[in-house]
């Protein structure tokens, strides 16, 4: 009855661990949800109320298909400003979230049996998407002593003549890993000489960065032939129910994209094109409070886990999450059962400890456990002696 399409490509681990989370909260159980990758913070007031200028002028009609052409403007002036990058509006496609603009184009440029390159740890949905486009993941494994970042060489050896793609994240979900400007540059000295393998660079963590380090790859590729760019206001801009996603391609692959949203779900919401307009076209500074925020609950939370024996870790240069190692806990045991791997443990976390995480092995990691940050500095605190205190029973 069901397609082989989606027989063939796995729930959201993050989105089903919420779901377990939200199950076992009206159970009436006490858990930390450390799982979901949300900001605990408020829209900004100045984009709601563009929001609630656009209802009473009646901005309630079907919106172009790749979003209102002021809004790609602005998109456009927006890559200019921030990321030092030239995408004009023809090269811009509005799509409703990231997760959108990501989809549409690896079924826009992926033909079954395309190679696309993937660091790994990897965004749950990235193995997902390229599974349900009938193309074939290529993974370049990276470790924690390498701060979970691939290098130019290890990427060169990986090419192949069916590669089509390469995908790049950074600030990096899992792993918070951000490439410098010079480690970026390396990258693209490999990929100029490849210029028909297709750049994807994932940069919607891009305003929760720790570091001076804030550039896109395609500052060094051509924007015009070689590199899309996706982004959004879930993440940065605490709109994550907004549904705001947006990337600047060649206009070849924009046009593709234009064409398969058009059949699928057209423009996005026209209330939400107006606040992200609103957000956009100001200066981006005052993102740097939340920022700041969640730079302070890193700190914190890294303190905290170094209080805990034989934990892996690295200290995290962006996003909103910590990758850590917990490999030295396997092959232990609790009330007879054994504890074997991460999911396992992930498991084993949620059931005694009321703490819900991720399990690496979503992100293509064996050894690694995710948690979020992004909650109340008195929820971590909490925890994180809960995981503690549970980790001490093992046996």
């Amino acid at each position: 009855m069901i397609s082989d399409r989606i027989l063939g490509i796995e729930e959201s681990s993050t989105l089903a661990m919420a779901q377990r989370c939200r199950n076992l909260i009206n159970e009436g159980k006490n858990i930390i949800n450390l799982s979901l990758g949300e900001p605990d913070f408020n829209t900004p007031d100045f984009v709601k109320q563009a929001a609630k200028k656009a209802i009473d002028e009646n901005y309630s009609k079907y919106t172009p298909v790749p979003g209102y052409i002021e809004l790609r403007e602005a998109i456009s002036e927006k890559f200019k400003r921030d990321n030092n990058l030239i995408y004009n509006k023809n090269q811009i496609v509005c799509s409703t979230g990231a997760k959108q603009s990501l989809m549409q184009v690896l079924l826009c440029i992926l033909n079954p049996d395309d190679e696309i390159i993937l660091p790994s740890p990897y965004w749950v949905s990235y193995y997902q998407m390229i599974k349900f486009a009938k193309a074939k993941p290529i993974i370049i494994e990276s470790s924690i002593e390498n701060n979970f970042k691939i290098k130019p060489d290890e990427l060169r050896k990986k090419i192949t003549k069916k590669t089509k793609a390469f995908l790049i994240n950074s600030p990096s979900n899992p792993t918070g890993a951000v490439y410098s400007k010079d480690e970026l540059y390396l990258i693209s000295k490999v990929l100029k000489d490849f210029p028909n393998i297709i750049v994807i660079s994932d940069e919607i963590y891009e305003h929760i960065n720790f570091t001076s380090n804030n550039c896109s790859i395609g500052e060094f590729l051509s924007t015009k032939d070689q590199v899309v760019t996706v982004n959004g206001l879930s993440k940065g801009f605490a709109m994550t129910g907004w549904r705001l996603g947006y990337l600047g391609a060649p206009k070849k692959i924009a046009d593709a994209c234009i064409k398969i949203q058009g059949q699928f779900t057209s423009g996005t919401c026209s209330i939400t094109q107006k606040a992200a307009l609103a957000a956009l076209s100001k200066s981006p500074d005052f993102t740097l409070k939340m920022k700041n925020e969640f730079e302070n609950r890193r700190d914190l939370v890294f303190n905290l886990i170094s209080e805990i024996p034989e934990i892996k870790k690295t200290k995290p240069e962006g996003a909103f999450y910590m990758f850590l190692d917990f490999s030295n806990y396997f092959n232990k045991n609790f009330k007879g059962k054994e504890i074997t791997n991460n999911d396992d443990l992930s498991m084993f976390f949620l059931e005694e400890a009321e703490v819900a995480t991720v399990s690496g092995s979503a992100f293509g990691d064996k050894n690694c456990i995710r948690i979020s940050i992004a909650s109340s500095k008195n929820d971590l605190i909490e925890a994180i002696s809960r995981l503690k205190r549970s980790l001490s029973k093992l046996s």
